[in-house]
């Protein structure tokens, strides 16, 4: 494969492909280098047909496209590649700092936009983003399709199963889908609720248009409403140029608000405006823009308990324009059949990063996830099958290379840890000593029993939740784990 300057290019097919189109020469090598310098692998055109030629032989793992090209615009390219590409993240490249131009590519598909003058860091960080597993949803790898059981349904990272819960639910979806009603979607941290969320804006016949989705517990109280609706050049302090804001980003498609109820109070007063008029201003400005967006939204907790004394959560006029349908998803540990499908498809994914091929998990590690109780859900089994798979150099995982507080999760809940020493250490205990037990008048080991009992206490106060216990012990998370390696709590 020759480059556009006739030089051979020879890749590494385990490092990422970025395309860089610009008519520019100079800009294309400053770029190529500084991606280079950062490990990623450049390919590069010097315009939309150039651009095509090189689709056709290889494909990157992400374009990044100047928005005024030599022969056609970076709005037209974007709709040529999408066509074939859809899956295929672009960054489109502006200079012209005008608002109509973000707002349009990302309409028509774009990942996100940079305008010049270019700022290294910011190019790298939405790179990263763009290339990020969660960054978006794409195919399944076919060797984990072929894994799952039959009956169960792929939505990128995240799988439907075949469960009564799982029918209900996409029930629930195949329903409301078709409608512009909003939705609000209750689970617990880590249960899925923003993949079920892209699921019904993918079912909808907004599909071809943005879905946006935002943290509300990461936005800061003073930048949550420029977050959300955009500011004006000089609005504030350190509005140094004009802001699009997510729910413009959004307009024609899908708009998902996670853990809403962490929104200010007056930003939850301006929500109620959009939601009422469909209309919103950016901070600082004086104009109206008219807006068509489908809300999503998402809690971890009851918006409106209408039994407490306290019943207002959340606004209760902007809860009663939400709570047009409802979705509840179960947190994993009420599922329990739904835990081994789950855990062979992150394996799958698991493996298809690594280069692995794991073949899926030994007797005894079924066992362990089936008692364990999931507190962070999904995420927290897929985190913990990703450490797992990595530490694994065998066809199968086994219980030792699972952390401490879910291998060891029953004896810690029915306070048996101390009766069978362990035989092998998880990795990062490696280096810590087990405690001897100690005679039963010596002062010292008096102290070391006190503190053992203190501890598992507190872990059962907190359901075995490890940051809450180490909260209120007054230490960190890591000396907790290094005590329950003291203390032989391993299995």
């Amino acid at each position: 494969m020759m480059n556009h300057d006739g030089q051979k290019a020879n890749f590494n097919e385990k490092m990422q492909r970025i395309l860089v189109i610009d008519d520019d020469r100079d800009m294309r090598l400053l770029l190529s280098r500084y991606l280079q310098k950062h490990g990623y692998e450049v390919l590069e055109a010097v315009n939309g047909k150039n651009a095509l030629e090189v689709l056709e032989k290889i494909q990157p793992n992400l374009i990044l496209c100047d928005f005024k090209l030599g022969d056609i615009t970076g709005g037209a390219l974007l709709l040529k590649i999408k066509e074939k590409y859809k899956d295929l993240p672009v960054i489109i490249i502006t200079g012209y700092g005008d608002i109509k131009i973000a707002v349009e590519v990302m309409r028509l598909g774009a990942f996100d936009y940079v305008t010049k003058p270019l700022f290294p860091d910011e190019i790298l960080l939405t790179i990263r983003k763009a290339l990020a597993p969660e960054a978006s949803t794409p195919d399944v790898p076919t060797k984990a399709i072929s894994k799952l059981p039959k009956g169960v349904t792929t939505s990128g990272q995240y799988i439907f199963g075949d469960s009564p819960y799982f029918k209900r639910l996409l029930e629930q979806i195949d329903r409301v889908a078709p409608t512009n009603y909003s939705v609000i979607i209750y689970g617990e941290t880590g249960s899925g609720k923003e993949a079920i969320a892209q699921e019904i804006h993918k079912r909808s016949e907004r599909k071809l248009q943005p879905f946006v989705a935002i943290d509300c517990g990461a936005l800061s109280k003073e930048l949550a409403g420029s977050e959300l609706f955009g500011h004006e050049k000089g609005a504030f302090t350190g509005a140094q140029a004009q802001k699009i804001g997510s729910f413009e980003i959004a307009n024609g498609g899908t708009i998902f608000l996670d853990e809403i109820a962490n929104l200010p109070y007056d930003v939850q007063v301006s929500l109620l405006r959009v939601v009422a008029e469909r209309k919103m201003r950016r901070v600082g400005g004086t104009k109206n823009i008219d807006l068509d967006v489908r809300i999503i939204i998402a809690s971890n907790e009851s918006l409106w308990d209408n039994k407490g004394e306290n019943k207002l959560k959340f606004r209760e006029d902007l809860f009663h324009r939400f709570n047009e349908f409802s979705i509840t998803v179960p947190p994993l540990r009420d599922r329990k059949e739904d835990i081994k499908v789950f855990a062979q498809h992150f394996l799958e994914l698991t493996n298809h990063d690594l280069g692995k091929n794991i073949k899926g998990f030994t007797p005894e590690v079924e066992k362990v996830f089936n008692n364990y109780v999931w507190y962070g859900n999904l995420r927290e089994l897929k985190n913990v099958i990703k450490r797992a798979a990595l530490l694994t150099d065998e066809e199968w995982i086994e219980a030792r290379t699972l952390p401490v507080e879910i291998s060891n999760f029953s004896k810690l809940q029915f306070g048996l840890a101390h009766e069978t020493a362990p035989e092998t250490v998880a990795p990062e205990y490696a280096e810590a000593e087990p405690t001897q037990p100690q005679p039963q008048h010596s002062l010292k080991g008096a102290g070391i029993n006190a503190e053992y009992e203190m501890i598992l206490s507190t872990l059962k106060q907190v359901n075995f939740n490890k940051s809450k216990a180490a909260k209120l012990l007054q230490i960190d998370r890591k000396t907790l784990y290094n005590k329950l390696g003291q203390y032989q709590l391993l299995k």
